[in-house]
């Protein structure tokens, strides 16, 4: 079959890609921006990449004709708290103009398990969605689900966050809301399961795992699958709000997921459907055995995809073409260079800055502009990197977005999500001569943004001098 992806380059889209290859599928990725698709050239030989930004203007021609069956895995959660809604509404509609003249079969859609009377705004988004997609020409199969729980998956990451971090936890109410986890290995294998598959065509079923937990029960099973104990406490006075900084200061979540995030726990997400399970004859794993599961993929380093690689977990809005080119006038600059004799393990470490491994030099002083950054409602520190040792364009780097990862030229290509007075790159490149350069690179906003790059001089002599010289051994 000839499948459409939209979402390529999401989450659910990543870890989908690779089961639809080993399918045999031919799988068309339709991304906003065909630079930052996070995979591999033998991959790229394999796959057909479209631009498509389903909320703009419909464009005719886009996609190919012969497209079989198509996923929906497009969301606008993370990017807005006020008309995210509406974001969902026109790119569901755009979608279904897109593709009514294909010869489309079957779209399948991941939304969430919509059971409550009293749905969260961004339930009620998923629910609107649905009956969008309903209206288009082709069979539609909805998949419901709650919290998704895999390596890299933002639920999953918040709850790690929260556990080894706070033994001791003073929560909002909301954490004895009742929910119904799901392994990530288990989404993927229910939506390749109703790919093709006419009895499920123009229905929506939920999915989820066996366990009803509260999330004060999967805070507790998470550590106790971890091998310590930790402390909760209740209290009813945080507000939704509250409880909104809670997550965005002590976790990697934007401020934006994190109060969404919220409006929703407070809405039970129970499955009451199992009848998917039955027709494609599987058991979902436990949430013990899904936490089991995403902890072997991180400690032998294959996490496929992290939510904090979508260019939603930051403040980076545009595609990577349009700061690509580092300006060269109206700028403030820090060059350092020295000269090296193995380049080869050079561009190993380069390739391994940010996440664990730090910055070579004065991590505590980049731990404190995290803090910083944070504290003025930046990224901060916390995303690390999905990867200890590999690189795509577009994956997210501590409080870095990576723009050219090109280990055959020696160079990679940095620029700050950090709250700036101003835009500012980081370039690190081997040249022929096996001269290490690294830049830093600074547009400053008006004076205030002069201001402020001066006030740091100092910090960037030691910090830039001393990390290219634990970059280059010396």
């Amino acid at each position: 079959m000839k499948i459409l992806l939209t979402g390529a380059n999401g989450y659910i889209g990543m870890r989908l890609l690779p089961q639809l290859l080993e399918m045999d599928h031919k799988v068309v990725c339709a991304v906003r921006d065909g630079t930052r698709l996070s995979v591999d050239k033998e991959t790229l030989t394999q796959i057909d990449v479209i631009e498509i930004d389903f909320l703009e203007e419909v464009k005719e021609d886009v996609i190919p004709k012969d497209i079989d069956a198509a996923y929906f895995l497009i969301h606008s959660m993370s990017s807005s708290t006020h008309d995210f809604d509406d974001m969902e509404a026109k790119t569901a509609r755009n979608f279904n103009d897109y593709v009514k003249h294909t010869r489309i079969q079957q779209v399948i859609y991941l939304s969430g398990i919509v059971n409550d009377e009293n749905l969260s705004k961004h339930l009620r988004s998923r629910k609107n969605v649905e009956e969008i997609l309903y209206k288009g020409k082709f069979k539609l199969t909805v998949l419901r689900a709650g919290i998704i729980v895999g390596s890299g998956s933002s639920s999953f990451e918040i709850i790690r966050d929260l556990c080894e971090k706070l033994p001791f936890m003073i929560t909002p109410k909301w954490v004895l809301t009742k929910t119904q986890p799901i392994a990530i290995r288990d989404v993927i294998a229910f939506l390749t399961g109703v790919l093709g598959n006419e009895e499920t065509y123009d229905d929506s079923f939920d999915i989820a795992g066996p366990d009803v937990l509260t999330y004060k029960e999967m805070l507790h099973k998470y550590a106790e699958a971890r091998g310590f104990k930790n402390w909760i406490w209740t209290v009813p006075v945080m507000t939704p709000k509250l409880s909104s900084y809670w997550l965005y200061f002590v976790t990697s979540t934007s401020y934006k997921l994190a109060l969404n995030l919220v409006d929703s726990m407070k809405i039970e997400v129970i499955a009451k459907d199992t009848r998917l399970q039955k027709i494609l004859e599987m058991q979902p794993h436990t949430y013990k055995e899904a936490i089991d599961m995403a902890f072997k993929k991180i400690e032998q380093n294959l996490v496929i995809s992290s939510w904090k690689d979508s260019m939603v977990s930051g403040r980076f809005n545009n595609t990577l073409e349009k700061h690509i080119q580092v300006p060269k006038y109206g700028i403030l600059k820090d060059v350092k260079q020295l000269k090296i004799e193995n380049p080869d393990e050079i561009l190993e470490r380069i390739w391994s800055i940010g996440g664990e491994t730090g910055w070579y030099y004065g991590n505590w002083l980049w731990k404190i502009r995290g803090f910083l950054d944070k504290l003025f409602g930046g990224v901060g520190l916390r995303r690390g990197r999905t990867h200890p040792d590999r690189i795509y364009a577009g994956d997210a780097l501590d409080f870095w977005r990576v723009l050219l990862a090109d280990k055959k030229a020696k160079r990679l290509l940095l620029f700050a999500e950090m709250k700036l007075p101003g835009e500012a790159w980081l370039e690190f490149k081997i040249d022929e001569n096996n001269i290490l350069h690294q830049t830093a690179t600074f547009r400053p906003r008006g004076l205030t943004g002069r201001l402020y790059w001066y006030s740091i001089v100092p910090f960037h002599y030691f910090v830039f001098s001393g990390m290219i010289k634990n970059l280059a051994n010396k």
